[in-house]
């Protein structure tokens, strides 16, 4: 068996297609999905995060906003811009790039957001809505995840979901989505003792832990689904993800790839989540 791969950054450009005529069919009724990107500080994964957002929002027609503050910024003053973000009748959504400078404290930041405008789904009436099988924002690298597992019409209900990794980012949103879809889902973190006990069982098994090859293919069942979340650069340069690839493309049915697989999901439904806060503040 070799698992067939299940490209994200097809399925975003596919996705993204579909976008564009939707943001057309907006701008004909004169409304203009807007985001603000905040960013704070100068860390390189950020600021390149930053870019292939901007870059996203530009293909689809979304008009995109990036304000840059120093990394000495105060939350107060970072609360005063979201205060006066969450006022602007012209922002559909704002993001706050994580993560802060430690002198910011992330949830008082996540809470100060108007849930209406939280496109990152981290509020936590966003998360609650979520948790109770409400529409809402959903987190986009979850919301991605399930997408991609949709797209290729991998059955969910029934199934037995191991997540490995327990982030408010990914881990437990991504399990709680698969849960209102009607599967079994466990969680495996630092403290869970014989992993592999779990992953072994696992009809789909979700890996988000930021470890290199950290699941190898003795961890996945014959004919799993392996979703590799993880994103890590080797001292060569290249990006891997938290699966041991070649391996595990042996033992599994459908395998996303690191790079490629679930990154470009993730600013697409971004997007997704930015335009459908468009439509609601429009009541279209």
């Amino acid at each position: 068996m070799v698992a067939e791969i299940i490209y994200g950054k097809e399925l975003a450009a596919d996705l993204r297609q579909g976008m564009k005529k939707e943001v057309e069919k907006l701008a004909d009724k004169g409304v203009i999905p807007a985001l603000t990107v905040v960013l704070i500080g100068d860390d390189p994964a950020s600021q390149s995060y930053v870019k292939g957002k901007q870059r996203a929002s530009e293909e689809v027609g979304v008009r995109s906003r990036l304000i840059e503050l120093p990394s000495s910024t105060s939350q107060e003053e970072l609360l005063q811009l979201i205060s006066e973000l969450n006022n602007d009748v012209e922002v559909h959504g704002i993001l706050v790039q994580l993560p802060l400078p430690d002198h910011i404290e992330e949830q008082a930041v996540i809470e100060a957001i108007n849930p209406e405008k939280d496109v990152d789904g981290f509020h936590p009436i966003n998360i609650g809505r979520m948790l109770t099988g409400k529409d809402t924002f959903f987190p986009c690298t979850p919301y991605g995840i399930l997408t991609m597992l949709q797209s290729k019409n991998i059955q969910i209900e029934g199934k037995h979901v191991v997540i490995v990794g327990r982030s408010n980012i990914v881990g437990k949103p991504v399990g709680q989505l698969l849960l209102n879809e009607n599967a079994t889902v466990t969680y495996c973190h630092s403290r869970t003792k014989n992993m592999n006990e779990f992953t072994k069982n696992a009809d789909i098994l979700i890996v988000a832990v930021g470890k290199a090859h950290f699941i190898q293919a003795d961890d996945i069942k014959d004919g799993a689904v392996v979703v590799d979340v993880g994103v890590n650069r080797m001292d060569n340069g290249k990006l891997t993800g938290d699966v041991d690839f070649d391996s595990a493309l042996e033992k599994a049915s459908y395998i996303t790839p690191v790079p490629r697989g679930v990154g470009p999901m993730t600013i697409t439904m971004l997007l997704h989540n930015t335009i459908k806060s468009a439509k609601q503040h429009h009541q279209l």
